[in-house]
């Protein structure tokens, strides 16, 4: 499974099955999450009036008047998941007499609230591949996170890390991605064994 999954970025318009996207998610929740924290939310996007919400909140405004050929593909996804985290949630339950930390947000080496939500979205581009469909990970533009939230009444306290597209894949995967482009790096190249 691993080595079959690829984004896609062009999709049928065939509909995934309700149940399907109900497993893709559930097996989300089965990330790991420090102190079992689970501070990862997730918006479903599943009929085409919120998808098309979606597109208008997060493409920029020169985008959306000429849309390139990856905008044209991937807004043919029939179901967009965001997944969203919360520090807060995180601040607070290290905070919690099993785990003695104080609020203080410096003293995380790093931002586990994103690395968890991460590790929860690359269950779903898996779970997607083992039921036989197309998936994509990609970034929502900083100049419109704004308008997203206000668009989904999302709270100020939960973070889209990106957005997920899924989808039946057509013959044509869409425009080619940077792996394409470039060479996968080879394991020699960057394990370290015993030492740098």
């Amino acid at each position: 499974m691993v080595r079959r999954r690829r984004m896609v970025r062009n999709y049928s318009d065939r509909p995934v099955d309700t149940s399907v996207v109900e497993r893709v998610l559930t097996n989300a929740l089965h990330a790991p999450s420090a102190g079992f924290t689970q501070g990862w939310a997730f918006l479903l996007l599943d009929t085409r009036e919120d998808v098309d919400r979606f597109w208008a909140a997060c493409t920029p405004e020169a985008a959306a008047d000429e849309p390139d050929s990856w905008l044209r593909g991937m807004r043919t996804a029939p179901v967009v998941v965001v997944p969203l985290s919360n520090k807060a949630a995180y601040v607070g339950r290290y905070s919690e007499a099993d785990k003695a930390r104080d609020r203080v947000e410096a003293r995380w080496p790093v931002p586990y609230w994103h690395m968890d939500t991460a590790m929860a979205s690359l269950l779903m581009l898996l779970t997607a591949v083992d039921e036989g469909l197309g998936a994509c990970f990609f970034g929502i533009p900083d100049s419109r996170t704004e308008v997203f939230r206000a668009e989904f009444g999302v709270p100020d306290d939960h973070m889209p890390i990106g957005a997920i597209t899924l989808g039946h894949r057509t013959d044509d995967p869409g425009p080619l991605g940077s792996a394409a482009r470039r060479q996968r790096r080879p394991p020699e190249e960057v394990v370290h064994r015993g030492r740098w």
